[in-house]
């Protein structure tokens, strides 16, 4: 069962707004399925939108940033617990150990470097947690295609592409993610 969802995605909110409101519908539904948010800690961009919207729908949300990030990602204040590490490979390896999956939401290199060092360790066999893509307007598309193309010319195995699956909304995500948390009663019928 997924208890906790470790969060990849831009720290700058990008040209399309959809693109933020998907960052912010996420943190709700995570919050309202009792889903751990895990992240990089910052406070900017989809990052940060995804974070607070989970901690104000009364989510858990785990930082992890390293030192260094403190002031150019501005740590989110308010989480739930924050990590600070020394190095960006411990925070990868302790954002991994304190998720059950992943999801990769629309953003830049840094969102690529953390994406592709989980999609490889999958395929060495260092974990089996799934990996999603998610963005609207067929974000994650030419990203796909390149995935295609490198199994196709050889220089990676035919089922590269399916190492991280794409879902097409919020709706496919909750499918795979536990039921909502029925609100509290206050013990009267």
């Amino acid at each position: 069962m997924i208890r906790s969802l470790l969060l990849f995605c831009g720290s700058r909110t990008g040209h399309d707004p959809a693109q933020a409101a998907l960052a912010v519908a996420l943190g709700r539904l995570l919050a309202e399925r009792g889903v751990a948010l895990v992240y990089g800690g910052g406070g900017v961009g989809l990052m940060g939108l995804a974070a607070r919207s989970a901690l104000a729908a009364g989510g858990t949300v785990i930082g992890i940033i390293p030192q260094a990030l403190m002031t150019a990602e501005i740590a989110q204040a308010g989480l739930s617990e924050m990590h600070v590490v020394a190095t960006l490979h411990e925070r990868k390896a302790l954002m991994h150990a304190c998720a059950d999956a992943i999801l990769a939401l629309p953003g830049s290199i840094g969102t690529l470097d953390e994406l592709f060092e989980s999609m490889t360790w999958r395929e060495l066999g260092i974990h089996d947690k799934p990996i999603w893509l998610m963005g609207a307007n067929g974000y994650w598309t030419p990203l796909l295609a390149l995935l295609g193309h490198l199994a196709a010319e050889g220089y990676a195995p035919p089922d590269l592409p399916r190492l991280a699956a794409l879902l097409p909304d919020l709706a496919a995500l909750g499918a795979l993610l536990p039921p909502a948390i029925p609100p509290p009663t206050d013990g009267h019928s």
